[in-house]
């Protein structure tokens, strides 16, 4: 069985500080969406911001969580939603399922054998269905706060192609998304050390900058980004 990677407490107050970043998420939801079928699993669903959000468009929903004190934490927000069940689980593993759907955002780069990670998603999924991803870009921006978080690599889009191909998945949709997030995060963490946590930088980012990256991505694909997002297809 694979190990969690990554101080935890870390991990919490980062997702505790980006789920302040609003407009970024529900970009980031919007990508996914057509994707997602009427009854999809999320890999890793930290403290539920997309769950929550992913749920109230779909009649059922899967949320799953690795770490034990952050599953807790997962069921207890969830509870009160009925068309969202909660497991654990940590990939790679040997379960198969019939889900329309596999998401999984910000999570495989914490896995050493992201290809076996990637099977067991297309695993989960009925054939025809996607595995969507987005993970972090480009390996010059790996830095303290990737450490500390667990990331085990960064990719490019050809990186992440690869490995999902060796899976045994046919991609159908890659590119990045949010160029001047990568410049920003590059800063903050690599140049100046931060961490990714709430305060003014990132709510500036979120209610200036980001509107602004997604409508003008929306019209030109960028050459580069903070992150790559994938859809796959699980062959029939």
């Amino acid at each position: 069985m694979a190990e969690i990677t990554g101080d935890q407490r870390v991990q919490s107050e980062v997702l505790e500080g980006l789920a302040t970043a609003v407009n970024h998420r529900r970009w980031f939801i919007e990508l996914a969406v057509p994707y997602l079928g009427d009854d999809p699993i999320e890999i890793g669903s930290g403290l539920g911001d997309y769950a929550l959000e992913w749920s109230e468009r779909l009649p059922r929903f899967t949320a799953t969580e690795a770490d034990p004190d952050r599953l807790v934490q997962l069921k207890e927000r969830l509870a009160a939603r009925p068309n969202i069940d909660v497991r654990q689980m940590l990939l790679p593993h040997e379960d198969g399922g019939d889900y329309s759907a596999a998401v999984s955002y910000n999570v495989l780069e914490h896995i050493e054998d992201h290809v076996g990670a990637l099977r067991s998603m297309r695993d989960l999924v009925r054939p025809g269905g996607a595995v969507i991803i987005i993970v972090p870009a480009f390996q010059f921006a790996m830095g303290p706060a990737d450490i500390a978080t667990g990331h085990v690599r960064r990719y490019t889009k050809k990186t992440l192609q690869a490995a999902m191909t060796e899976a045994g998945l046919t991609v159908e949709k890659i590119h990045y998304a949010n160029a001047l997030g990568l410049i920003g995060y590059f800063m903050a963490t690599k140049v100046f050390r931060l961490m990714p946590k709430e305060g003014p930088m990132v709510k500036v980012y979120d209610t200036v900058v980001l509107p602004a990256t997604k409508a003008a991505e929306q019209l030109v694909r960028p050459p580069f980004g903070q992150s790559v997002f994938a859809v796959a297809r699980v062959p029939s």
